[in-house]
């Protein structure tokens, strides 16, 4: 076994192989950009090494910085975690002419797995079921159009070396497949070095399935089941969740013994995942094969009680799996979460910043059930516009789905996250959907039910009474820690009344509150409740029982409101005296200012192109401008026809969020 290792990667897959590591007795080697000097992942590895700038193609990217950190350090193997160097052939090969081992699989298995073209001609030479489509490099956008007509729409643009949703676009016609490959081109070209592009026919309702494989040095493979990841934004997986609420035991069987057959093909050793597209028959086709560790890995290991990342260390130092395909288990139901830095409110734009408070759940483990954080950020911390979005992933076990996706809206509503905006309240609002909790998706579901982004403030909430009862109760603990302020100035004594007009969203509720300690009797508009809570005013999460149920509410105080989220419902709810309430109806409404002339920056970011230039007519939908944050390139376009007064940022400069990039005139 290997005494020390070390972790080709940043952030939380850095920190979750660090964590195996240290429990198998193995030392650890962390490397670092200058943006992550101060990251988790430096802090928990034994040893730390700075291999360059911010950006990853100056430091993470660079293979001839980590082979010598590995020489400096004496480690024998590295683990390249998840993106980055994790599937580059070059890579491997070069570790391997010096001596240290890949944990992960050979050069030639990455060879072949990892270009999509050649996977997919392999994929069908094995046996697996593999999609209509053309697979060899297209040299144009003209001629893009010309095979996607021949196909048929809707067809799937994808870079050969893509992954992660770069370098991806759906088009259902000429316009958009002609749109479509020069962006895939540029994304793969900038993020991969490989503008290489193929095209295949979109399966309509398709869902995303995958199924894990692992293999050893001597032949063996086996399939550790299936995970469903459908609930997906922009190719991107939001949920995932082990096993499929869709397939049935023979699809399973049938899925897993392709995935093994495509594995021994390569004579494939550690751990990989064969991702299949499955139509509403249930008929499966081979999408591709991820030569490394998936991001959504731990909902396998809690329902087969397998820690991937050592059977990938165990496998690389040569040992053999010591388990049969007949020995591996199917134990409840897991579900994860990505919890992203972005701005779902903004089309789910990335957002940036210091994280002024980061309070995840408590973990727990048990026979049944468990809560699990994976992170590599900390209270304090920088989320940086450098590198992926993904805060952290939640990741809860129960007996049946019902219960694995009540635990994670649990745990949802105990994840404090202040500084950049974030996801949790909409994950939150999907797990609680109708159509997920019934299992009726397709990878079109947020597209679908979520066209226009979501806003956790115009959310409909599930329980007024709740947030009615929270909002007088926290209302009530901040006067009573007022009254002990100032009651023991002489004359300046603090009455604090029961009663209380409290407004969620402008209805006004009367409430009443009587206080026994931490029993409380509440009476919203006449209708009494029993709400129970030790909750103290430093506490972001009100923690409770009303009417014998219990629950979590965040509490933040904004000004004289208290912001109160909850199952993916944010509220600012005014607490206030009868005749306050009367006043404020009163007040009149101050009308929003008119922004329409300015094309703001929708999130911070690199600006990499202005298209227009001052006195150009634009007409609605003409591309403005082009912006590049967490290695994503967006498009900025025009709302409606206009007239380009003033350019107010140049390409290359760095953008804040509401940033003015362009002014059009008056009229």
């Amino acid at each position: 076994m290997f005494e020390k290792i070390l972790i080709a990667n940043r952030g939380e897959i850095a920190c979750r192989v660090i964590r195996t590591a240290r429990r198998m007795g193995i030392a650890t080697v962390a490397v670092y950009s200058e943006a992550d000097a101060n990251a988790l992942h430096v802090e928990l590895a034994d040893e730390a090494v700075c291999i360059g700038p911010a950006p990853a193609r100056e430091s993470y990217l660079v293979a001839d910085k980590i082979i010598a950190a590995c020489k400096a350090t004496g480690a024998q193997a590295v683990h390249p975690g998840y993106g980055f160097l994790s599937e580059n052939e070059s890579f491997c090969d070069a570790l391997e002419r010096e001596g240290i081992v890949f944990i992960g699989p050979k050069t030639h298995a990455i060879a072949a797995m990892g270009d999509k073209i050649a996977s997919k001609k392999l994929a069908k030479e094995a046996g697996v079921n593999t999609i209509p489509g053309w697979n060899d490099p297209i040299e144009s956008p003209e001629r893009a159009v010309e095979i996607a007509r021949g196909i048929g729409y809707p067809v799937m643009i994808k870079a050969s070396a893509g992954g992660g949703g770069k370098g991806l676009r759906v088009a259902f016609n000429d316009a958009e497949a002609h749109e479509g490959f020069a962006s895939c081109v540029n994304e793969a070209k900038n993020a991969f070095n490989d503008d290489r592009v193929f095209i295949e026919k979109f399966v309509e309702e398709p869902r995303h399935i995958e199924i894990q494989v692992l293999g050893d040095a001597f032949g063996k493979v086996v399939y550790l089941n299936e995970r469903e990841c459908s609930i997906q934004r922009r190719h991107q997986k939001v949920i995932e969740e082990a096993p499929s609420p869709f397939i049935d035991a023979d699809t399973r069987r049938a899925m897993g013994e392709q995935a093994v057959k495509l594995a021994k093909a390569v004579q494939y050793q550690s751990a990989g995942t064969v991702e299949f597209v499955v139509g509403r028959d249930k008929s499966f086709y081979f999408l591709e094969m991820n030569t490394r560790l998936q991001v959504e890995h731990p909902v396998t290991e809690l329902i087969t009680g397998l820690d991937l990342v050592e059977q990938m260390i165990r496998v690389a130092a040569g040992e053999p799996l010591t388990f049969d395909q007949a020995d591996v288990k199917l134990d409840g139901w897991a579900m994860e979460a990505r919890i992203c830095a972005e701005d779902p409110a903004r089309g789910f734009l990335p957002s940036v910043g210091r994280l002024v408070k980061y309070r995840p759940p408590v973990q727990t483990q048990s026979a049944t059930h468990a809560v699990r954080v994976d992170t590599g950020v900390y209270e304090g911390g920088e989320v940086s516009m450098h590198y992926d979005s993904m805060i952290a992933k939640l990741i809860c076990h129960g007996r049946t789905r019902d219960e694995a996706i009540a635990r994670l809206r649990d745990a949802l509503d105990d994840f404090v996250i202040r500084g950049p905006n974030h996801n949790i309240a909409f994950v939150s609002s999907v797990l609680g959907h109708e159509r997920f909790a019934a299992g009726r998706f397709t990878t079109a579901f947020i597209a679908e039910e979520y066209p226009q982004g979501f806003d956790p403030a115009a959310a409909e909430f599930e329980d007024a009474p709740l947030l009615l009862a929270v909002a007088a109760s926290v209302h009530q603990r901040y006067n009573e820690r007022a009254s002990r302020i100032v009651g023991q100035m002489p004359g300046h004594e603090f009455r604090i009344k029961p009663e209380a007009v409290v407004r969620l969203r402008g209805v006004a509720h009367f409430v009443q509150l009587d206080v026994d300690g931490d029993d409380h009797v509440v009476s919203i508009d006449g209708k009494p409740h029993r709400l129970v809570a030790d909750w103290k005013v430093s506490d972001p999460v009100y923690r409770g029982e009303l009417d014998g149920k219990t629950f979590a509410v965040q509490v933040e105080r904004i000004g004289l409101r208290y912001r109160l989220q909850h199952r993916g419902v944010r509220v600012d709810a005014e607490v206030m005296s009868q005749r306050a309430a009367e006043l404020l109806a009163r007040m009149p409404v101050k009308a929003a200012p008119d922004m329409s002339r300015f094309l703001l920056s929708p999130m911070p970011g690199l600006l990499r192109e202005v298209s227009v230039k001052p006195g150009q007519a634009v007409k609605a939908g003409e591309r403005l401008a082009v912006i590049e944050a967490m290695k994503m390139e967006n498009i900025l376009r025009a709302e409606r026809d206009g007239v380009v007064e003033k350019v107010s940022a140049g390409a290359g400069e760095s953008l804040a969020v509401d940033q003015v990039i362009l002014v059009f005139a008056a009229g």
